[in-house]
């Protein structure tokens, strides 16, 4: 099985200081890939930089052009928690443009799934705000690129970072044709996320909410997954399958909260990519948000690889699901299932 890695030694010019959102995030999980025999074993595709145009689809011009100039001012601080340098503005659209290769790979059967590792990540930048590390919300860039190049009126978005995708949720509110599914932290940033959160006008829904608690383990999000994302997945058929892959659920992350390994992310990647084999002829790509433990972050993201190229896996974890995370999942049937008739059976 080919699986891509979209990856350029430019996401490493995006000059974050001190910050906890740094270049080695990149460097350590390619050292991880390439001590584990994987790197090898990938195609190897080079990113293209996205053009303003493409970023507009999500981002007003306004603010593309307010980010353009700040980098070229010398950077900074966007906000206490968003840094920008000089090269960042260049590296952004890098990072939009090669999450949309990534795409573009799976759909012309270049490879049969890509994983986009780039920074900055993106799923809290809003259309008019940078926020959350992010300066350009690259999967709702190339969810909407995809749409309009690909004709797709259904799209997967599957976000599994520990901290709510709200730039991601903004970004599609309205829109039946991007079904957002997101699993993350009821207590991290940035406080949304919550469960009566459905979407509007045409896109009630559409925007499906998971908050967990900080307990949350391997056999929790796996129980969520099967009892929520598959049986959805499979009544929406998405033509296209995104991933947020933030792995900052890990358990030694030093930013978050949850119990999560580096099987566990196994285990959610192989769900993604059957949902992908059964609905959306196998179209697979996923892009890097989160994931601040050095080591943590390439133990996941191998573990992400093995499952895409067909390594064998054990038994799932098994055990007593949290009771805070069984009351989510039926929290989220109960205001869901005026949308989905999957809810409504048993």
């Amino acid at each position: 099985m080919r699986v891509g890695l979209v990856y350029d030694p430019a996401y490493l010019r995006h000059d974050t200081g001190w910050h906890v959102e740094k270049p080695e995030r990149l460097t350590r999980t390619l050292a991880a890939l390439e001590e584990k025999g994987l790197l090898d074993r990938l195609e190897q595709i080079t990113p293209r930089a996205a053009s303003v145009e493409e970023v507009a689809l999500v981002h007003s011009r306004e603010y593309i052009e307010s980010i353009e100039v700040f980098c070229r001012k010398g950077g900074g601080h966007l906000d206490p928690d968003t840094a920008a340098s000089p090269e960042s503005f260049a590296v952004a659209l890098l990072a939009a443009g090669g999450t949309i290769t990534a795409v573009e790979a799976v759909v012309a059967g270049t490879v049969s799934r890509a994983f986009a590792l780039v920074r900055p990540p993106g799923h809290h930048a809003l259309p008019d705000r940078a926020m959350g590390f992010c300066l350009f919300n690259n999967v709702a860039v190339a969810a909407r690129w995809a749409a309009e190049r690909y004709s797709f009126e259904r799209i997967l978005v599957v976000d599994w970072d520990y901290h709510h995708g709200n730039g991601t949720e903004a970004a599609f509110y309205r829109d039946p044709g991007v079904l957002y599914f997101s699993t993350h932290s009821a207590v991290g940033y940035p406080g949304t996320g919550w469960v009566d959160r459905v979407g509007e006008g045409p896109g009630r829904g559409f925007n499906i909410n998971v908050p967990l608690p900080e307990t949350t383990r391997d056999i929790d999000l796996w129980f969520v997954f099967q009892k929520l994302l598959v049986p959805v997945a499979a009544e929406y058929r998405p033509e296209l399958v995104l991933v947020s892959a933030g792995q900052d659920g890990y358990r030694g992350d030093p930013i978050a909260g949850m119990r999560l390994t580096a099987d566990g992310y196994g285990w959610l990647a192989a769900v993604v990519a059957e949902i992908a084999d059964r609905h959306a002829g196998g179209r697979l790509a996923a892009v890097l948000e989160g994931g601040y433990d050095l080591h943590g972050l390439g133990e996941c993201v191998a573990a992400i690889f093995k499952t895409w190229q067909g390594e064998p896996k054990g038994s799932a974890e098994t055990g007593q699901v949290d009771r805070g995370v069984a009351a989510a999942v039926a929290a989220v049937k109960e205001i869901h299932r005026e949308y989905w008739q999957c809810f409504r059976q048993g």
